[in-house]
């Protein structure tokens, strides 16, 4: 049976269905009432049965797999040049960690009977939530802004979606968005909103987590555009300890671009290259106003994290360092990796701190 849903804030319960609100009445996001975690002692990674991607830990998700590649356990490999390991996130079916939000959403959406599906995006999580609606067979209408790369509005096309191409900015594709899920148009696959989203993006701690034989390293750095992977990061490793599986909770280090860093401003904290507009390389974190900013904020203070925002400088140095260390990303990936760059100068990070960075978006997806 499908979770209901629940308000943090002001504890109002919906139950479970193809017309469950995309948010409270409070106007808070919504969280599954269900939170299961497994019992006992792990398995060692050389001995757990991986084939199922990231629906090996199907016992931490209050969802059923219903739409699935097999994707996830991408590669953690070290990056001695960098002083961390990157975990490959751009291997991805769609080539980008997007898809860890779209198998457990879709999955939802037929759990749910939902025959249309909504997004607004600006090319990755339209793209995963387009490739898996298409391997669900529901219909999907994805809103993205008329700048959208045309390597991602070709991958929404080709899974038979229907592109909504907004004028404007990223905010007005939003806006139009939910204008037509509040009219009765379909179910809201928001990657911001959706709980079930987060679902599928907390499994990257759970393979960081394995991959570092059932311990949390000492620092994840990440980007932060509506924080979808940061708040799964720390959704996993909060369920990791409660769960009595790992020992602690890594340092989360936000990476914003310099012109959109709502979360870097909130803090107080630094920008590098303050005359540089990173979103002009950066555009695939493009947000002013994240939709779980409070959210964000509380995950960086609980975990002695923080947060910096980087001009258009540090961000394609960093690019093309990394495209001549064979990894080839999207520009938006380089944020983080520039971002551990200065956090290592001003001594945020220790030379010999252990350090997870993910590589989040396939250079592929730039054209």
């Amino acid at each position: 049976m499908a979770s209901d849903l629940r308000c943090a804030t002001c504890e109002r319960t919906y139950p479970a269905g193809p017309d469950e609100p995309w948010r409270c009445e409070c106007g808070a996001p919504l969280e599954f009432v269900e939170r299961p975690y497994p019992e006992g002692e792990p398995l060692p990674l050389s001995k757990l049965d991986t084939r199922d991607g990231l629906w090996t830990f199907f016992e931490f998700l209050p969802i059923e797999r219903h739409v699935t590649f097999h994707e996830g356990f991408t590669p953690l490999v070290d990056a001695p040049a960098w002083g961390a390991r990157f975990k490959l996130e751009y291997v991805f079916p769609t080539g980008s960690f997007k898809d860890r939000g779209a198998t457990t959403t879709l999955s939802r959406a037929v759990e749910l009977g939902v025959d249309r599906v909504i997004e607004d995006s600006s090319g990755n999580a339209g793209a995963a939530i387009a490739t898996y609606a298409a391997r669900a067979g529901l219909e999907a209408d994805v809103y993205v802004p008329e700048s959208v790369k045309q390597s991602k509005l070709m991958t929404i096309q080709r899974a038979d979606a229907r592109p909504v191409c907004i004028e404007g900015d990223r905010q007005d594709a939003t806006a139009a968005c939910i204008e037509a899920v509040e009219a009765g148009e379909g179910w809201y696959a928001s990657h911001a909103w959706n709980p079930a989203f987060y679902a599928g993006t907390m499994t990257f701690a759970f393979e960081v987590a394995a991959q570092c034989a059932w311990s949390a390293p000492d620092a994840i750095v990440l980007p932060i555009g509506h924080g979808t992977l940061f708040l799964g990061a720390y959704r996993g490793f909060s369920l990791l300890n409660e769960a009595g599986i790992v020992d602690g909770m890594p340092r989360l280090l936000g990476a914003q671009a310099a012109g959109h860093a709502p979360i870097v401003e909130a803090l107080g904290g630094e920008t590098v290259d303050e005359n540089g507009d990173g979103t002009e390389i950066a555009d695939g974190i493009k947000i002013a106003a994240p939709a779980r900013r409070d959210e964000i904020l509380a995950a960086i203070d609980r975990t002695d994290g923080d947060a910096i925002a980087l001009g258009g400088d540090p961000i394609e140095s960093a690019l093309d360092r990394l495209h001549r260390g064979g990894f080839y990303v999207e520009p938006t990936c380089a944020v983080a990796p520039a971002a551990l760059e200065r956090y290592r100068e001003a001594g945020v990070l220790e030379p010999d701190d252990d350090v997870v960075v993910p590589l989040t978006g396939s250079g592929l997806k730039t054209l």
